[in-house]
């Protein structure tokens, strides 16, 4: 298994893990529009952790590569809501919302390798 696969089982592990130990974060730049935002923080954390470990199984790793695409796609919500101010952005720089934008492409592209 090659350290960029094992790196990224673990980040979205990681990533998921901390839906569950900081929901009020993921809520705080969570879109208006969607409904049951805490069930939502719960689950998409969920999904992360399972993605991220289903990464490390031959048998998995196209299923779990094809999620990440499609749950990275759905978190371009986020981004792009905590780019409406001050108020979503969470105290972060708004040069480092921008940059992560493309960054989401690029972890789209990494996640595409392996399917």
């Amino acid at each position: 298994m090659n350290w960029d696969l094992i790196l990224m089982g673990v980040m979205y592990s990681f990533a998921g893990t901390m839906h569950f130990i900081k929901p009020k974060t993921y809520l705080k730049v969570m879109p208006r529009f969607f409904k049951a935002k805490t069930f939502l923080v719960y689950l998409s954390g969920a999904i992360e952790i399972i993605l991220g470990i289903g990464l490390f199984f031959q048998n998995t790793r196209s299923l779990a590569a094809t999620g990440i695409i499609l749950i990275l796609i759905a978190f371009l919500s986020v981004h792009f809501n905590m780019l409406r101010g001050e108020k979503y952005a969470m105290g972060i720089p708004k040069w480092i919302l921008l940059l992560r934008i493309p960054l989401q492409f690029v972890l789209i592209w990494w996640a595409y390798l392996y399917i």
